[in-house]
């Protein structure tokens, strides 16, 4: 039986890479059994829902706005030159 530790470790690593069918199952179980891991899941998948959301919504945002001339010069004299 995996710990609540090792479910917090992988179920947040799932997000960045597909988990092994042995680890998917272990999760499951676990979750089964431990209602504070189970919410904790809940709640992430709930958070990574918002951010995909805010993601896309600043995505449409920044889209759509567009600097003055004097503020892209500005910029330009900014940024360090090769």
């Amino acid at each position: 039986m995996l710990t609540c530790k090792e479910v917090a470790r992988m179920v947040s690593e799932s997000y960045d890479r597909p988990l092994a069918w042995r680890e998917r199952i272990g999760i499951r179980l676990h979750l089964l059994h431990c209602r504070f891991c189970a919410r904790f899941v809940r709640q992430l998948r709930f958070l990574h829902a918002c951010l995909r959301r805010f993601a896309q919504d600043y995505a449409e945002k920044a889209s759509r706005a567009r600097l003055t001339a004097a503020a892209r010069a500005r910029i330009a004299n900014a940024l360090p030159r090769p």
